[in-house]
């Protein structure tokens, strides 16, 4: 969009992207409008990112593309100065992995999701979702964001925080449901920390005393529409959570 407004004389009507903040986007749309001069060039230029974004993404979104038609004329289109704003906000705005952890190899810490922009009459929404194990740095990246829009003359609001929850290796828990895991399959099970958002976070922020732990059934592509669980997991979840409620000891 940046070029074309630069270049091809651009003006955005419309824009949607995403639908859920705790979701990456996958797809987006806008009506925009350009001088008849400049629709050959346009369209060149649309051409000319898609093959760009294919060549650099074919590994992981294969089926990415990029369409365009010709629509009615808009009766609205934003001004030139507020399409601006929007356009140099929203691509200066951290997305993706911030901070990769300095404690544990190949997990990330902190990062950010842009997931949603949508035209909301004469207003323009954008949301994003930022998580991190460590609640500084997650304030520090809202930061940004504050400072970028607020830049652009944005109403910035900070709400449905998720609050960090840094692993503890010495968890009592933890080592308490290995052995429990151990004695049951016959190995010791593979102690894994992910990037995402949990209950635990809040939980923990409530009750810092707690020794908390996640565990359940495997589920592959969470917070997407392919999103599916391995049911023969799901017996094993809970056999294993029988077994360790039966190695409690009675207070």
């Amino acid at each position: 969009m940046k070029a074309a407004a630069k270049h091809h004389g651009m003006l955005i009507s419309y824009i949607q992207g995403g639908s859920l903040r705790n979701a990456i986007p996958r797809e987006s749309y806008s009506t925009v409008v350009i001088p008849e001069a400049k629709k050959a060039d346009f369209e060149a230029c649309v051409k000319k990112f898609e093959d760009i974004f294919i060549a650099e993404l074919k590994t992981v979104e294969p089926d990415l593309s990029f369409n365009f038609k010709s629509v009615d004329m808009p009766k609205e289109v934003m001004s030139t100065d507020d399409m601006w704003k929007v356009i140099n906000s929203v691509y200066g705005a951290p997305n993706g992995v911030i901070r990769m952890s300095n404690d544990i190899e190949g997990v990330v810490e902190t990062s950010t999701n842009l997931a949603i922009i949508q035209s909301k009459g004469n207003k323009l929404e954008v949301a994003a979702l930022i998580r991190s194990s460590v609640e500084t740095s997650k304030d520090d990246l809202a930061e940004m964001f504050v400072s970028i829009f607020e830049l652009a003359g944005a109403n910035v609001v900070l709400e449905g925080e998720y609050p960090g929850w840094k692993p503890n290796m010495d968890s009592k828990i933890l080592k308490s449901m290995q052995g429990t895991y151990e004695k049951m399959y016959g190995f010791i099970p593979k102690i894994m920390v992910i990037h995402a958002g949990l209950e635990c976070g809040l939980l923990g922020s409530v009750y810092p005393n707690w020794d908390m732990i996640s565990f359940g059934p495997t589920i592959r592509f969470p917070h997407s529409p392919d999103e599916k669980v391995n049911i023969e997991t799901v017996a094993k979840f809970w056999d294993f959570f029988v077994g360790t409620l039966k190695t409690i000891p009675v207070k």
